[in-house]
């Protein structure tokens, strides 16, 4: 049963890296756009290494979606001069909503190593854009402890340090399981923290791609979830599965109390979409045709 309260929705993208990939981008905005988003986001790829092409795909995005549209920007492989040039290009092209991570290394290359004249942290970058420019900031949340951190609380207090240095809104890791969301909420209200946290939701397109993807971001899957799936494998109901179970998950979510919930989109847009419309989030005919 789903809720019957209407939810807030946002969308996460990834630039393409070649012409198929660009055309599934676009089909993806076109189906998800008349749902008439808060606002959608466009990633950066590990250790920047589609920096190039998030700046031109936001920069699009945002002259001729209609879409409110922000981009992720990180600390990697780039000196803060870099980084604050390309923030004041996301500026000058009317963006005004960025998503500031510290970023993961490229691949290969183990953990986080900041450039010797760049931002060190998040907490960096995030005060040094509230400087720079009139940016409305958004920042990373991890209801899962982060794989770096030395336990949850440690989570918390660098979350507040984010949220202090300038930042308006964190979008969270996703999680498989209502009550994870609902202990991180909580002890964000104990440790201080008031401004919105807003549950990230990843629909599982590819259970074995979201299996190895929880555990590299450290996400716990647990037990009945795998069991689900290896079941709907066998039958071929991995969709329905997929469906049912995200809808049950943001529909509990609303009930205690989320007015908003941002999809991790993987640019495949259907069961986003699926799930939307079993929420209640209907098309908006003017938007139909934005992209």
């Amino acid at each position: 049963m789903t809720s019957s309260k209407t939810p807030e929705i946002s969308f996460e993208f990834f630039p393409p890296r070649n012409i198929e990939a660009t055309f599934r981008l676009w089909d993806t905005v076109q189906v998800l756009a008349p749902l008439a988003p808060r606002f959608v986001s466009v990633t950066y790829g590990a250790g920047g290494t589609t920096r190039d092409l998030t700046r031109e795909v936001v920069a699009t995005l945002q002259k001729n979606s209609g879409l409110r549209t922000a981009a992720h920007l990180t600390c990697v492989d780039a000196t803060r001069e870099e980084t604050l040039e390309v923030a004041r290009g996301f500026a000058e092209a009317g963006v005004k909503d960025l998503v500031a991570l510290r970023g993961d290394p490229p691949k290969g290359h183990g953990s986080f190593t900041p450039h010797p004249k760049g931002f060190s942290s998040s907490v960096e970058l995030i005060e040094a854009l509230s400087k720079e420019c009139d940016f409305n900031i958004r920042v990373g949340a991890y209801p899962d402890v982060h794989p770096e951190a030395a336990n949850a609380q440690a989570d918390i207090e660098w979350l507040k340090r984010k949220l202090d240095a300038g930042a308006s809104e964190a979008l969270t890791q996703f999680f498989f399981e209502v009550d994870t969301f609902l202990r991180f909420r909580d002890a964000c209200a104990k440790a201080g923290i008031d401004d919105a946290i807003i549950p990230g939701i990843l629909p599982i397109e590819n259970w074995k791609g979201t299996r190895n993807f929880a555990k590299h971001c450290g996400t716990p899957v647990p037990a009945w979830v795998e069991e689900a799936f290896e079941r709907a494998e066998r039958d071929g109901r991995q969709d329905l599965l997929a469906t049912a179970m995200c809808t049950e998950l943001c529909s509990d979510l609303i009930d205690e109390g989320v007015n908003s919930l941002h999809f991790y989109t993987l640019n495949r847009p259907e069961l986003t979409r699926d799930v939307c419309h079993a929420l209640g989030v209907q098309p908006d005919m003017h938007l139909e045709d934005v992209a």
